[in-house]
């Protein structure tokens, strides 16, 4: 062979899927979709399916299940992907139950032969693919027959220059020695995990020849709108699409004192983390650093784990939503993945091209995930602050910690390592009242104040004071500074 054969990729339609595959669906390639029942094998199928075919690209569809095909596309119809105008016209059905039945694999294949002649289809799906199994392994002629089966099958699929889906429920890929996983060009691997009381749905490129596939386990729904995938998240650009972070340029905060205590600002890319007890004025700080990016024609972000909509747009930040200035993700469901929530972050980013993004709380976001993600916070934090800050994207984050006066941390989670800066808000008594400090803890790379000063939270703004150092017996009653 001298010249190079270049392979067609085909969009899939599924939102995610073509990531995860290395930019879609080989054409003309022998695939498996496999995995526990009840995963979304034959959702995925479908969804394929509607997506793909059209008068010049016809789809055949077989069923070997005992229930009719009018009974799965019931269900299947509720999806938006359903186009009943392409079913009999580029989708066509077949049912081989009863070919099945009869326990001749010859005939089956003879079936299947006699309808790609007929129909010419470009896509052939085969479901569900382990009832041949199990009727296989209850024949006479056993694995041996099935292998054989199998094999011819293979070669008849590539000879009809079809791309080809064979469905069927496995346990898992190491624990089967079918011939079919040798015989595949790709394997996906579905399969859903009950932990506690949430359930997560997981998908696997096991296999995927003559491309780079994205490696690892990855997060599905079947929402209204059929499957949605969520690839893991991870740093990966080319070299020519690196971003560039000038070392040099900073980021108001919207607080001019407080900016002069970091140096003249947050260094533009950096991650800042903002702690303090419940009402130390967290969300307030994070509205005026949204507001001030408006003001300076940078976009902004703010994905709310804690807070409803109505608690948090009030004021300044309603307007900022209301304008389009300022994008508002509300995350308040519960059992989400990293991977869901990073998704819908990147991509209002990118629609918005947004420069800043507030992330309130930390405390709310570990809520949450669901429970088997939790056990990984610490993980799924720092992929989240590698991937945005990786974007260019200057982040805030607020964390709520208990005071209790007797020592100071950082992080409830042992995070504030992941924070390029920190912000210590802190309440301290004085004749009988309660008093709001604050202090620059640190800002990688960058000199920064050391002091402590007393700051009031006015109508949607904060105001930096006067040291607390002069106001005798202060700072001796501080808490002690321990590591995080």
């Amino acid at each position: 062979m001298t010249t190079k054969v270049i392979i067609r990729r085909l969009a899939s339609g599924v939102p995610g899927l073509d990531d995860l595959l290395g930019g879609g669906l080989p054409e003309f390639s022998f695939n498996l979709i496999a995995g526990t029942p009840g995963s979304g094998k034959t959702t995925l199928a479908h969804q394929i399916m509607f997506s793909l075919a059209n008068p010049d690209r016809r789809a055949l569809f077989f069923t070997v299940l005992g229930e009719p095909p009018l009974k799965m596309l019931r269900y299947q119809q509720q999806f938006p992907f359903f186009d009943i105008d392409k079913i009999n016209d580029s989708i066509k059905f077949v049912n081989l139950a009863a070919d099945l039945l009869e326990g001749n694999f010859d005939r089956v294949m003879e079936r299947i032969a006699e309808e790609v002649q007929n129909f010419s289809p470009s896509l052939v799906f085969v479901d569900s693919f382990r009832s041949v199994v199990q009727s296989a392994k209850a024949m006479d002629s056993g694995m041996a027959g099935l292998s054989h089966f199998v094999q011819q099958l293979g070669m008849q699929m590539t000879s009809w220059q079809a791309t080809t889906f064979l469905i069927g429920e496995y346990l898992a890929p190491e624990a089967e020695s079918s011939p079919i996983f040798t015989v595949a060009d790709g394997i996906v691997w579905m399969s859903q995990l009950v932990h506690r009381d949430a359930m997560i749905r997981k998908i696997q490129v096991v296999k995927m020849r003559g491309q780079a596939q994205s490696p690892g386990v990855h997060t599905f729904r079947i929402g209204n709108e059929g499957v949605e995938i969520f690839p893991r998240a991870v740093i990966r650009y080319a070299a020519s699409e690196e971003i560039s972070i000038p070392g040099d340029k900073r980021l108001s905060l919207g607080v001019p004192g407080l900016d002069a205590m970091m140096g003249g600002g947050l260094p533009v890319g950096y991650s800042l983390l903002v702690v303090g007890p419940s009402g130390s004025g967290k969300t307030v700080l994070a509205t005026q650093f949204l507001a001030e990016g408006v003001r300076n024609g940078e976009p902004g972000v703010v994905a709310a784990f804690e807070k409803s909509p109505n608690q948090l747009l009030s004021h300044k930040l309603n307007a900022l939503v209301g304008s389009g200035d300022v994008g508002m993700i509300n995350t308040r469901t519960l059992d989400l993945s990293l991977d869901e929530i990073l998704h819908d972050i990147v991509a209002m980013i990118n629609r918005m091209k947004a420069k800043r993004v507030v992330i309130d709380s930390l405390s709310g976001f570990e809520l949450a995930l669901a429970s088997v993600f939790r056990e990984d916070f610490r993980e799924a934090l720092y992929r989240m602050v590698a991937v945005l800050t990786g974007m260019g994207v200057t982040v805030l984050m607020t964390a709520e910690l208990e005071d209790h006066y007797t020592m100071l941390r950082f992080s409830s989670y042992g995070n504030a390592f992941l924070a390029d800066a920190i912000v210590m808000q802190r309440y301290v008594e004085i004749e009988g009242q309660f008093e709001r400090v604050l202090s620059v803890v640190k800002v990688r790379s960058s000199g920064h104040s050391k002091d402590i000063r007393f700051y009031d939270i006015t109508e949607d703004s904060i105001q930096i004071g006067a040291k607390a150092g002069a106001y005798e017996g202060i700072l001796s009653g501080l808490p002690t500074l321990l590591p995080d």
